[in-house]
């Protein structure tokens, strides 16, 4: 595994991505409108930033309206997503996603949850 991103709540992805981009020479990967977000990753050296803006109510609204803007999860890619859920059950980590599901820029994705990862939402990405 190694690292892939790190997922950014926020109310204005483009303001965010423009400043990203000037402040981190961080050129848009991709865009997309996804689950009832925008979604925008910036690409970096070594992995990406994940914008993720909400349109109506869901997990990044809440999120937002709790905490405000800021990281919400950090993601590792697997080449073997199932196995990565089995080795967290045998590990004893709660997951949030039992089976791999559907997640933006088409990767398949599974979240572990923040109280098994040390208060950190932990998401395994396959591409």
């Amino acid at each position: 595994m190694h690292f892939d991103h790190v997922g950014i709540a926020t109310s204005d992805a483009a303001g965010l991505a423009a400043l990203f981009a000037e402040l981190f020479d961080a050129p848009v990967a991709h865009e997309e409108t996804f689950d009832g977000m925008s979604v925008v990753f910036l690409e970096l050296e070594n992995g990406y930033f994940e914008l993720l803006e909400p349109h109506g109510e869901g997990a990044i609204s809440k999120f937002l309206d709790k905490r405000g803007g800021g990281i919400h999860h950090v993601a590792v890619e697997t080449d073997d997503i199932e196995g990565a859920l089995r080795a967290a059950e045998a590990a004893g980590v709660d997951r949030i996603d039992e089976e791999p599901r559907p997640g933006a820029w088409g990767h398949e994705v599974a979240f572990l949850h923040p109280k098994s990862t040390g208060g950190v939402l932990v998401e395994f990405v396959s591409h």
